[in-house]
């Protein structure tokens, strides 16, 4: 499915579907009724990062309960082999999970160690019990960092794309964040600086060009070094 058939998502339910467009159809036709009244929608791309490790899964929010619910909405493309998603619980509590999407996709969650807590494969024994629980909203998750990994599972073929989608929730909600994650794009370097950064990166080298002048022991020394501590 093309980025711009994954890019109307709003509503996510649990359970697996033969195909994305049946899923998205069937949550179409319920949404209306679905969700509380008076909930802000929040939507953002994003393109994922060229390397497939947790150290640079995409942001998708912050989980609070009663407050936020998270959906993310992506595939993983020919020869892309796994996903990472972080997350924070600002409260502990019962957290539910649900997914849709492609069959042969296997989704773990992590805890900020990177140990799994809950795993969708069935051979994983506690994890798959935790992962149940999950799906059900009865697995508690303490406050902290949280990682998802998406992959695909054992003995499917790493070319074939897969769809999938996944939301988040700890209670009811009144804010709803969409994150529609895009592949990276080719030969993009994830440790370019964007324009911004280049632009404060050059602002630093003036400030400190300015400071070699001053006079030192002045508290505007001072500060401008404090101020690229921050940064570095």
């Amino acid at each position: 499915m093309a980025d711009d058939g994954l890019a109307g998502v709003n509503s996510m339910v649990s359970g697996l579907t033969d195909s994305m467009n049946s899923a998205i159809k069937r949550l179409q036709e319920q949404k209306e009724g679905s969700q509380p009244e008076n909930v802000q929608e929040f939507r953002k791309d994003v393109r994922k990062s060229v390397m497939n490790t947790r150290g640079f899964a995409t942001d998708i929010g912050v989980l609070a309960k009663n407050m936020t619910r998270l959906n993310v909405v992506s595939n993983l493309g020919a020869g892309d082999p796994v996903d990472f998603y972080k997350f924070r619980v600002t409260n502990k509590g019962e957290a539910t999970l649900g997914q849709i999407g492609d069959e042969g996709v296997n989704v773990q969650l992590m805890n900020k160690y990177g140990l799994v807590v809950a795993d969708s494969n069935k051979d994983a024994g506690d994890k798959y019990e935790n992962f149940k629980k999950l799906m059900e909203g009865e697995l508690t998750l303490d406050r902290g960092d949280y990682t998802l990994r998406i992959a695909r599972e054992k003995g499917v073929d790493k070319n074939e794309a897969k769809n999938y989608a996944v939301q988040l929730s700890m209670g009811t909600y009144t804010k709803d964040f969409d994150t529609v994650a895009k592949q990276p794009r080719k030969g993009e370097n994830p440790f370019q600086m964007s324009a911004g950064q280049q632009e404060m990166l050059s602002g630093l080298n003036a400030a400190l060009q300015n400071m070699r002048s001053m006079p030192t022991g002045q508290s505007g020394t001072q500060k401008l070094l404090g101020s690229f501590n921050i940064f570095v």
